[in-house]
């Protein structure tokens, strides 16, 4: 790894120690030209030396969207340069998508192995999505659980012979359509009539030893529908009508 230069933006002094030990002992081709521990500290910086790799805390002063507006506006202004979130924010899942969207090259976690040689050294290369170990597991995670929900989703679909129509018709049900609503839908070729034989056969699939010998209204039919993954509640949105 050739020789580059390191702006690092943190607040926290003992952490601020902490990281430039690990770039002096274990990255010594960093040279770290200067220390930030705000947004003003930071632009004033960064306007006297253009850095190659800036080092990027995100829960700056209490605020964790000061760190995702010093990335985006970094990264229009300077494209070239490098950001790479170093932050303690282990559990807001959605600060790390909003610093993604905002360019970051890659989050590391401040815990487990902190930040390593190599994942600076990927950085700097010219790679994207670099994320250490911590973050990986939280990822792969829920990886893990996306594919999982989408194969319960498609084995239900299977099961219970369920059609295209019939996952509109509950997911527009889900959403507080009205069956006259739904038949307004393009290419929804039903009328009410229809909707009601369709949602009396859907009970009959979904309930096939019954319901304890309680009827089955449209709520807790979609709600036997989302226990069954036959819909998501985290994808549920309407159709153009």
């Amino acid at each position: 790894m050739e020789k580059f230069k390191v702006i690092i933006v943190e607040d926290v002094p003992l952490e601020l120690k902490g990281t430039e030990g690990i770039f002096r002992n274990e990255i010594p081709e960093a040279e770290v030209i200067g220390t930030a521990e705000n947004e003003v500290a930071y632009w004033k910086l960064i306007k006297q030396q253009l850095p190659d790799l800036v080092l990027l805390d995100l829960g700056l002063g209490g605020s964790t969207t000061v760190g995702v507006e010093i990335c985006r506006q970094t990264k229009e202004l300077h494209p070239n340069v490098k950001v790479l979130i170093f932050t303690g924010e282990i559990l807001n899942e959605k600060l790390w998508v909003d610093v993604l969207d905002a360019g970051a090259d890659g989050i590391c976690l401040k815990s487990g192995e902190l930040l390593t040689r190599s994942d600076v050294a990927s950085v700097i290369s010219g790679k994207r999505m670099v994320f250490n170990q911590p973050i990986l597991e939280k990822i792969v995670g829920r990886f893990k659980q996306s594919v999982n929900s989408l194969l319960m989703h498609q084995e239900a679909m299977v099961s219970y012979e369920i059609d295209e129509y019939d996952e509109r018709f509950l997911r527009h049900l889900a959403l507080g359509y009205t069956k006259e609503q739904i038949t307004n839908l393009r290419g929804m070729p039903f009328g009410v009539k229809s909707l009601e034989k369709r949602q009396n056969e859907l009970v009959q699939k979904l309930f096939p030893g019954g319901n304890n010998g309680m009827s089955v209204n449209a709520t807790r039919l979609v709600v036997r529908a989302l226990e069954l993954r036959i819909i998501d509640i985290d994808n549920l949105h309407s159709d153009e009508e």
